[in-house]
């Protein structure tokens, strides 16, 4: 009714009437940001709020004109702001005054962000992250709007790559994978007065691995029974599997029959990597267990959208079962322990029974080949290797127990071939005994090429035996540290031996480093035969006979001129 009169009083009188009520603004705010360098026209974010009358558009209460030369002019709905600069930001207003003298701003908050800012978050379309194999990315909305009022064209980029031949929207990326992750810009290119000019927007692409639902799900635990002491506090779980890969969807819960105070309910999902199984543990805390608790029946349920399962706990009062298990575990750990401390003093104390049971016909002259190098080591390695090699090995294995080693350096007859004296040397032995010492194995370069490559056709040639013709045992002793390499350097057929049985590491400076009753030489001794060669009936004559073979070949050597 008010304002029918407003407006008779406006035909009959020739002005409006505003004595009525005082004039009102309401305001709408937008925001909106891209990029110096690019263009942008308002109706792609207020085109559904603006009506060409009475409408007008200021920036810092200026009122902007509709010269369509300027970079930044107005045309009745539309506001064109062309190649911008980061100094245009601020607040730009569409201001629309009514008949009744009442108006309405729409306020424009345009951010320009410098072009190195492209991939920030704050000027991305937000995240798509949306499942199937197949994913669609659309076109921000305010670019599609000007693209198709304006007649643009429209290209797609991946992480500011062109995109050959892609112009459709939206766009479609088939059988996605993680490769397929990344920020997808879509820029329309348009004219406006005979030139062109550029409008963009992005969003980013996310490619989360397919979430896969068990059929059934796996209740992991409680177990049926449970153990527990009146009147103290218990926790209780309840774990179930639900599939893999999901951040949701996978459900556990205690059910409890009657009054629930007391009780308390607390909920964790877990996504293991990465196998990605996913669980979802509930866990029950009984602040004080009482009598009622041991005659019900605790249910933990757990389900995902295509199952459900439960399984029902029962308390039981903790008596005299634990002393039982508890004496019963001690005596199984202390039974172990004795067994595995002993063991080889057991079977080093009963050898001299088995020797009328072993009279086999391997009677082999040596009862090991000692193999070492001494390529690539410093000052101390060497003189320990050399005083362990020299001293302290025969001292222990030949004159304490009896056995006979080929040892490099000692036992070589001069004059004799090298290759054949460890081929023929080798076979006459039941053992390989290999000392490991820091450097030694080493591919490095040195200046020694035939002691380098003569040490190196004894390592090749016992591991052949040992591994391929398994005609021999290998004994590994490691000697000092070898440091953050580990076992890296040492061929690979050695360090495939050594995974399967860690070499026995020597004490260097113990009291008993060289005492055959140490720790570390049992160990040895248990590894080396159970009879030396030497107490063999027939071990004298062959000791003899191969003596004598390996004098006369020496002899038959003809010297180097």
């Amino acid at each position: 009714m008010m304002d029918n009169l407003r407006l008779l009083l406006f035909i009959f009188v020739g002005m409006p009437i505003y004595a009525f009520s005082e004039p009102q603004c309401k305001n709408t705010d937008h925001e909106h940001l891209f990029l110096e360098g690019e263009s942008f026209v308002s109706l792609a974010l207020l085109h559904k709020y603006l009506e060409s009358q009475g409408l007008t558009w200021h920036n810092n209460n200026l009122t902007i004109q509709s010269n369509e030369s300027a970079r930044i002019h107005c045309n009745g709905t539309l506001f064109f702001f062309l190649n911008a600069t980061t100094k245009d930001s601020g607040i730009y207003t569409a201001r629309r005054v009514y008949p009744s003298g009442n108006c309405r701003n729409y306020n424009l908050n345009l951010t320009v962000l410098k072009a190195s800012q492209r991939a920030d978050p704050e000027i991305l379309y937000g995240e798509h992250d949306l499942p199937g194999l197949n994913k669609r990315v659309s076109c921000p909305i305010p670019v599609m709007t000007t693209c198709e009022r304006l007649g643009g064209n429209l290209t797609w980029y991946k992480d500011f790559n062109l995109l050959q031949g892609v112009h459709e929207n939206p766009m479609w990326i088939l059988n996605t994978t993680k490769d397929h992750e990344g920020i997808y810009t879509c820029i329309c290119t348009w004219s406006h007065n005979n030139k062109v000019y550029n409008s963009s927007g992005s969003r980013k692409l996310i490619v989360s691995e397919p979430k896969i639902y068990d059929d059934v799900v796996e209740i992991i635990s409680p177990s049926n029974e449970q153990f527990a002491d009146e009147g103290s506090e218990l926790q209780l779980n309840c774990t179930v599997r639900c599939g893999t890969n999901m951040k949701k969807d996978c459900f556990a819960r205690w059910q409890i029959d009657g009054d629930t105070d007391g009780y308390k309910q607390t909920e964790t999902l877990n996504i293991e990597e990465p196998s990605k199984a996913t669980t979802t543990t509930v866990v029950l805390t009984i602040k004080q267990v009482s009598a009622w608790d041991f005659q019900t029946k605790l249910k933990c349920t757990g389900w995902n959208i295509y199952s459900i399962k439960s399984v029902f706990l029962q308390l039981k009062r903790r008596g005299s079962i634990n002393r039982l298990v508890i004496t019963a575990v001690f005596g199984s750990v202390l039974a172990v322990w004795l067994v595995k401390c002993i063991f080889i003093d057991i079977a080093l104390l009963f050898r001299p029974c088995l020797r009328p049971f072993n009279r086999k016909k391997d009677v082999k002259f040596y009862d090991a080949y000692v193999v070492y190098q001494t390529q690539h080591m410093d000052k101390e390695a060497e003189d320990t290797l050399g005083r362990f090699v020299m001293q302290i090995l025969p001292s222990v294995l030949e004159d304490k127990c009896g056995y006979r080693l080929f040892i490099q350096g000692r036992d070589d007859i001069p004059g004799q071939d090298r290759m054949e004296l460890v081929d023929n040397n080798m076979k006459q032995s039941r053992r390989l005994l290999i000392l490991i010492s820091p450097g030694s194995g080493s591919g490095s370069e040195t200046t020694d090429h035939q002691s380098a490559a003569a040490e190196g056709f004894d390592w090749q040639a016992g591991l052949y035996l040992a591994l391929v013709q398994r005609e021999m045992s290998v004994i590994l002793i490691q000697l000092g540290d070898t440091g953050t390499q580990g076992y890296k350097h040492l061929p690979i057929t050695l360090q495939h031996l050594i995974n399967k049985s860690a070499p026995l590491r020597w004490p260097e400076g113990s009291w008993d480093a060289a005492s055959r009753n140490s720790r570390f030489w049992k160990r040895v001794r248990y590894l080396m035969p159970a009879i030396p060669s030497k107490k063999y009936p027939q071990a004298a004559n062959e000791t003899r006979i191969y003596q004598n073979v390996c004098e006369m070949q020496a002899l038959t050597v003809t010297p180097l001129s």
